[in-house]
């Protein structure tokens, strides 16, 4: 009879609107079950979890970049191939770590990390901004990076080429 009422109570919380423009974290909820066997009883048990119905935004503007690079308070990493780097140029304070790696490269020692790439390893806690040559690559290493717990992961979406036109401009 209990669990016949959690049901309900599940139903009816997955069926709650979202209020429109809510700016708290209420959005999707998702129902998790699992059998508790600890004691030697064996009981069903719910966990409601909350999702943001929002995407996260992380994209970061050339002006941003620029004073990110200045203050020295991100690590840029560009995962563009070397052979791009030497064919279009780079941007000037940035760490060159090509997208397949890296997986791999940030779960390094950041020794080791230091000595394959020439530059400071971030932490899960630091900002990191990806950046290639146009924006796709570095959309996909934001999500590497997130799916590793590092939290402050960001993009430049103009990537190389807006870099080097607004560099031009000046």
């Amino acid at each position: 009879m209990a669990l016949r009422r959690c049901w309900r109570l599940t139903g009816l919380l997955l069926r709650l609107p979202v209020p429109p423009g809510s700016s708290s974290p209420v959005g999707r909820l998702t129902v998790s079950s699992f059998i508790n066997t600890y004691g030697g009883f064996k009981s069903a048990e719910f966990q409601l979890r909350r999702f943001s119905s929002e995407a996260r935004n992380t994209d970061v503007s050339y002006e941003r970049l620029k004073q990110l690079l200045a203050d020295g308070k991100a690590v840029v990493v560009d995962v563009r191939e070397p052979w791009e780097l030497r064919e279009y140029g780079l941007v000037p304070g940035s760490v060159n770590v090509p997208l397949g790696q890296v997986n791999t490269a940030l779960q390094l020692d950041p020794e080791e990390f230091r000595e394959k790439y020439d530059g400071v390893m971030p932490t899960r806690t630091d900002k990191i901004v990806f950046l290639c040559l146009a924006g796709i690559r570095s959309r996909t290493a934001v999500h590497t990076a997130v799916a590793l717990g590092y939290r402050d992961a960001q993009h430049y979406p103009g990537g190389w080429q807006d870099w080097a036109e607004r560099e031009q401009r000046k």
